[in-house]
């Protein structure tokens, strides 16, 4: 884990109860790409033993909410990240631990000019959930926005 990665989780995990709650471990976190992983919990599981829908879900937002947070958060005094929708599929049977990868759809760049201009600018990040044995076993996609503060 790097010290972005740490310190990211650390902070998450006090804003936002559901990372706490479900342990959810940062593996690494950059502008760029953020890796979360959900250990395997029994009492997250779902009927066949797996991890709950809703445990990989939240698993995969918040993977998505970790880059949100390192790509702009030198804009947090004058906007707020807010998801605006998501989309998810569930592709195979999880079992075991899984892991989300997170990645910009956008160039940061492109965001920040777009909020310089005065817009409250959408993106998108896509988030790949893969199995232990590396099969992908959901693929996520989050669009956030920069609200504008005032």
């Amino acid at each position: 884990m790097t010290v972005e990665s740490a310190s990211m989780g650390d902070m998450l995990a006090a804003a936002v109860p559901m990372v706490r709650t479900l342990n959810l471990e940062f593996i690494e976190v950059t502008p760029e790409r953020a890796v979360l992983r959900l250990p395997d919990q029994s009492e997250y599981h779902n009927h066949l033993g797996g991890p709950h829908a809703g445990a990989m879900f939240t698993l995969a937002e918040s993977a998505s909410g970790a880059i949100v947070l390192t790509a702009f958060g030198e804009q947090l005094s004058r906007a707020v990240p807010l998801a605006v929708r998501a989309e998810i599929d569930y592709k195979k049977l999880a079992l075991g631990p899984v892991t989300a990868t997170a990645t910009l759809g956008r160039p940061a760049a492109e965001v920040v000019a777009e909020l310089d201009a005065g817009s409250r600018p959408e993106f998108p990040v896509a988030i790949t959930i893969q199995r232990q044995d590396g099969a992908v076993s959901g693929e996520m996609t989050v669009v956030w926005t920069l609200r504008p503060n005032g």
